[in-house]
């Protein structure tokens, strides 16, 4: 980049305590949202009077709301077993604002640890023409599933989604909840029948519910209002995500505008479906090919970008047409020079939720404790747990790397409690060298022998399946 690295205030240092300290009203909304989770384990077609009770304080929380009337009602009628739709509506719009409502105060908790500031809200998005027809079928289904309950679902109850699922996929304006509503059916057909389950994911299919009922009001997934940047893009790390039957890389970078108006942290996604025989640096093969930037990142290079469309809330809708690779870029000195000076762009309503936190931070002269299950970071008498757990395995970065490291680039994310930094790359010593390794290193292509291997394994294995897709179709 050209500017050499400086003492600045760019880490967490003294502040990362802050991130240890309780937020006032934290547990209290939370047990709120627990309290209606579990209403939903037993259904609420003949509720008992435990769930009555958490109904009741789950309506309470939101008291002195625009909801409190609405979900006063919507409890009463639910604790009755007398439900209707725009019940359910009103209980997954308060559950979505106390989690949001989380989110808020744990993102303006880190705003304050990093030292960073915040955008404003974003504005309106711009509206679709969405089929009212299927949004109501949509929103009658996920009532359904409320009124069984998890332990009542059977694969008559989820499988009555399928109808819906494929007459909204079509349409570009209902795919967002189609796609939702499609792994939600798959996950609980795979859960059934929900009587015999030994654990039920309470928060997580509550969190799937409420999301994919809101989904069905016409204008919630309206899309978000656009913009266009025009700058240089510098790479921090890539969050890889890797599924059976998916995967998605997300490089979070910092925005230099052409305008020399302040820097703002960024993000730009691809994904693509892949077969389960494809697992680690195999991945980047199916993604590699959607998108320049993953090669400038495995070279550590800028990018030039010249009205690349991007989201109020900083996601850039890639097109390598309005990109080309710039000159080299230390994401280390990223971190320690541009990152403190961004601007965090604000988050969508319907993705405020504790779950989808993740703010780029840097952290330097701290002391690693623990071991792989447990690691920790010290830094001046404070202590941040690692989320190892997170480092792909479709890098050169391991959880071994991160215990002997001085120095990362990372994610705080708030999970089960508490928050943790999921490290994208480290600095640290290897044959009493100063060397930096990535997770992401791999993603433009490698020499390194372990990744050569896994790539050769999945060009096999893609190549095997291709032959048998075509042998299928010539039949």
């Amino acid at each position: 980049m050209g500017v050499p690295p400086r003492e600045l205030d760019s880490s967490v240092g003294e502040r990362i305590g802050l991130l240890s300290q309780t937020v006032e009203g934290l547990d209290e909304a939370l047990a709120a949202v627990d309290a209606f989770d579990q209403a939903l384990v037993t259904g609420l077609l003949r509720p008992q009077p435990a769930q009555a009770a958490g109904l009741a304080a789950f309506a309470h929380a939101v008291t002195g709301t625009p909801l409190a009337a609405k979900v006063t009602e919507a409890a009463e009628k639910a604790a009755a077993g007398a439900a209707r739709e725009d019940h359910f509506v009103a209980l997954a719009a308060a559950r979505t604002a106390l989690l949001g409502s989380v989110h808020d105060a744990l993102i303006s908790r880190v705003a304050e640890a990093t030292g960073r500031s915040l955008d404003q809200a974003p504005g309106p998005g711009r509206g679709g023409q969405q089929a009212v027809n299927l949004l109501v079928a949509a929103r009658s289904w996920l009532s359904d599933l409320a009124r069984s309950g998890w332990q009542g679902i059977d694969h008559d109850v989820v499988s009555a989604s399928a109808q819906v699922v494929s007459a909204m996929l079509p349409d570009p304006d209902l795919r967002r909840l189609a796609t939702l509503l499609d792994g939600f059916a798959a996950e609980l057909a795979a859960s059934c029948p929900g009587a015999s389950l030994e654990h039920i994911p309470a928060r997580r299919w509550a969190d799937l519910w409420s999301r994919a009922m809101l989904l069905t009001l016409p204008g919630a997934s309206d899309a978000s209002a656009v913009g266009t940047a025009t700058g240089r893009l510098l790479p921090l790390g890539v969050d890889l995500h890797e599924h059976a039957t998916a995967a998605q890389a997300q490089v979070h970078a910092v925005f230099e505008p052409a305008d020399g108006t302040t820097p703002r942290l960024v993000r730009a996604s691809v994904s693509a479906p892949k077969p389960d025989t494809v697992v680690g640096a195999g991945v980047w093969q199916l993604l590699r090919p959607h998108m320049s930037l993953l090669t400038a990142v495995g070279e550590g290079r800028a990018m030039d970008l010249t009205d690349m469309p991007i989201t109020a809330e900083g996601d850039l809708i890639w097109s390598d047409g309005q990109a080309r690779t710039g000159e080299a870029a230390d994401a280390f000195t990223t971190a320690r020079v541009v990152l403190p000076t961004a601007t965090a762009s604000a988050t969508a309503p319907l993705d405020r939720h504790p779950a989808r936190i993740a703010v780029p931070v840097f952290l330097e002269s701290y002391a690693s404790r623990g071991d792989d299950d447990a690691l920790t970071f010290s830094i001046a008498g404070h202590h941040l747990s690692v989320d190892a757990d997170r480092i792909p395995a479709a890098g050169p970065l391991t959880s071994q790397a991160v215990a002997a490291s001085s120095t990362c680039i990372g994610l705080v994310r708030w999970d089960d409690g508490a928050f943790t930094v999921q490290p994208l790359a480290v600095e640290t010593t290897v044959r009493k060298k100063a060397v930096a390794i990535h997770a992401g290193a791999w993603a433009g292509g490698t020499t390194d022998k372990a990744g050569v291997k896994a790539e050769k394994a999945a060009t096999d294995a893609v190549a095997v399946l291709r032959e048998r897709a075509g042998r299928l179709l010539r039949k």
